[in-house]
């Protein structure tokens, strides 16, 4: 069964840094490619970046030199760091795999930043 559990949002003022983590079980971790997604509130969900298993990375152009996302196979866990946060950063950010064809969420965690 495959789970992927974020965690690490909240509320910051503008400015600020956060990191989120997500936790994946389930899955072949180290082969497969993990990433982020954000839904601002009347907004499409959007992604924000990927990682490959070949630690290649790929960025949405809104968020390029703020946040960094990583991966560490030992603990089946990607990572968002995000820095330099704004007010239009704000929304609930899903961790994200596609496994065989199926497409799988976690429930997402809201980050909230403040003016």
């Amino acid at each position: 069964q495959v789970q992927l559990v974020e965690s690490g949002g909240g509320f910051v003022q503008a400015g600020g840094s956060l990191r989120l983590s997500c936790a994946a079980s389930g899955i072949y971790f180290r082969f497969s490619t993990m990433g982020w997604y954000r839904q601002a509130p009347g907004k499409q969900r959007e992604l924000v970046a990927v990682t490959t298993r070949g630690y290649s990375t790929n960025y949405a152009d809104s968020v390029k030199g703020r946040f960094t996302i990583s991966r560490d196979n030992a603990k089946n866990t990607v990572y968002l760091q995000m820095n330099s946060l704004k007010p239009e950063d704000t929304a609930v950010y899903y961790c994200n795999t596609d496994q065989g064809g199926r497409t799988y969420w976690g429930q997402g965690t809201q980050v909230t930043v403040s003016s």
